[in-house]
């Protein structure tokens, strides 16, 4: 399948979720591959297939990624239940293409990303790309350098410094917002920022300063600066104001001619994923220096308090489509375009497919 024009232009004009591009520019300079370590549960038992699969994974530098680095890790064993080739992108203006032409299989993207690709490439014969799993929830945080602001509602008459202006972050952050009775530029004042360090700097750099960052960045700015805390937690918001969805960063996708060659594989795949974030959740300390290794993050300290910051999840089956179609309808409602101008249909959750 070629990449098309319009897929090109879709890509360019489509409001990315900050929370995975952001990250990238936190790796450190060169990755790594991660290192073995003792850890059963991030090395699933090899099935008895005759045939091994080799699955390519593409994945973006970010907090989407650190729950595949059990995974990761079983693959550089040779212990996975299938063969795993893993490469880590930048920027998901990298994934696609690769995704779209059938040089990877299955592919980690920002969950609104998932859907423009999915809506651009669908044709009579059905969808090329299919949503797999949730791999992470909300990562992004309101953060304050004092303590005045407990909730939301708090909010009011203060200004909040922000990445993502037309993008996923600005349209969360309003919808919230609105959810807890204020007005965006009426009653709270947004100023966005280019760049998340931005933020960052005006928050360690000035007292009562409110801003919005994602994962790392959030973990980071707190780590060196005492007197800035996590005042609101996106993602709790989100489920505390009465969305019957989730508020999602992460979506694994895959193609749907690999699903359908590949049924066994993709299953393994799936039973090696839910094993890695399972590992990655309940062994942080372990898990941070896997993610360090992989080029997701600068520092041990800062990976292992970014792990649970970032809500890793494993949602597939039947918890697909209700976590994440109503946070794409919210995109949808506030852009279209953010989403690829329409709502995925059924066959865009690979459990509702057929």
């Amino acid at each position: 399948m070629r990449l098309t024009a319009r897929l090109l232009g879709a890509m360019l004009a489509v409001a990315l979720t900050t929370g995975c591009a952001a990250s990238s520019t936190a790796q450190p300079a060169g990755g790594g591959t991660p290192a073995t370590t003792s850890a059963a549960t991030s090395t699933p038992t090899p099935t008895a297939s005759a045939e091994r699969v080799t699955v390519r994974i593409a994945a973006l530098a970010g907090p989407t990624t650190m729950g595949l680095v059990g995974l990761m890790q079983a693959a550089d064993a040779g212990t996975g239940r299938q063969d795993y080739e893993v490469t880590t992108y930048g920027t998901p203006d990298e994934v696609v293409p690769l995704l779209v032409k059938g040089e990877v299989d299955v592919a980690l993207l920002p969950a609104n990303l998932a859907a423009v690709v999915y809506q651009q490439t669908r044709t009579d014969a059905g969808p090329a790309v299919q949503a797999l799993t949730v791999n992470t929830l909300g990562v992004l945080s309101v953060l304050e350098n004092g303590t005045s602001v407990q909730s939301l509602a708090d909010l009011r008459g203060r200004t909040v410094y922000s990445t993502g202006k037309g993008a996923s972050p600005q349209y969360v952050l309003e919808h919230l917002l609105r959810q807890s009775g204020l007005t965006p530029g009426t009653d709270v004042t947004v100023e966005f920022k280019s760049e998340a360090t931005e933020v960052a700097a005006l928050l360690a750099a000035t007292p009562g300063a409110v801003g919005v960052l994602p994962q790392p960045y959030a973990t980071a700015v707190i780590a060196g600066n005492p007197g800035v805390r996590v005042a609101v937690d996106l993602t709790r918001a989100w489920s505390d104001l009465g969305n019957a969805s989730q508020l999602v960063t992460g979506v694994t996708v895959v193609r749907t001619a690999f699903a359908d060659e590949h049924p066994q594989a993709l299953a393994d795949f799936l039973a090696d994923d839910e094993a890695s974030v399972t590992f990655v959740n309940d062994s942080p300390a372990e898990a941070a220096e896997l993610v360090v290794a992989a080029g997701l993050v600068k520092a041990v300290p800062v990976a292992q308090a970014a792990i649970p910051a970032s809500h890793l999840v494993f949602l597939t089956g039947d918890a697909l489509r209700p976590a994440l179609e109503g946070y794409l309808q919210v995109l949808h409602d506030a852009q279209p375009k953010s989403v690829g101008g329409a709502m995925p249909g059924d066959d865009f959750y690979l459990a509702d497919a057929g």
